[in-house]
């Protein structure tokens, strides 16, 4: 795969997961789970302009220009760290559909995150600088979904209740 056709690739990855969760913040009624979405839709439309931007400047000068990305997510030890901190007992109110949401989502990241596992790994050494923080950046994003699945069964922190920042 090129460099050009990883980045093309990499936008509709992006797109679609960014839609999951644009989709979820708009089905989900719980006003800390709409933030979530709303937050984590927002942080995929900031990918998209990026990839979009290194598309533009690939096709003008060939080469990638990789910056680093800022994520709202916070680091996987922070996250953990969070997680096992809490004590929080759900109520008992029906949570499918924001399992359903949260599924949907989780699959999207794993594949958008398997994406960039693998250009990392077959890409020439510019690719690889390109998308290697983006491999840190979606596995933040697993981390994230899984959590919030982890709370409504009970293991973890519903939505906001998790202590971490997803704010910059």
């Amino acid at each position: 795969m090129t460099i050009e056709e990883a980045i093309h690739t990499a936008i509709e990855l992006e797109n679609n997961v960014r839609d999951v969760y644009h989709d979820a913040a708009q089905k989900v009624t719980d006003p800390a789970g709409k933030k979530i979405f709303t937050v984590l839709a927002k942080e995929e439309q900031r990918h998209v302009d990026y990839l979009e931007d290194q598309m533009k400047h690939w096709r003008e000068t060939g080469k990638v220009n990789p910056t680093r990305l800022n994520t709202a997510v916070p680091s996987h030890a922070e996250i953990d760290h969070a997680s096992h901190n809490l004590s929080i007992v759900l109520s008992q109110e029906d949570r499918g559909t924001e399992m359903d949401l949260l599924r949907r989502a989780l699959a999207a990241e794993h594949e958008t995150s398997g994406f960039y596992k693998k250009m990392v790994a077959e890409l020439t050494e510019e690719g690889k600088k390109l998308f290697e923080h983006f491999v840190d950046i979606e596995e933040g994003h697993v981390t994230i979904v899984q959590a919030e699945m982890d709370s409504i069964n009970g293991t973890g922190a519903w939505f906001d209740a998790l202590e971490v920042n997803l704010e910059s």
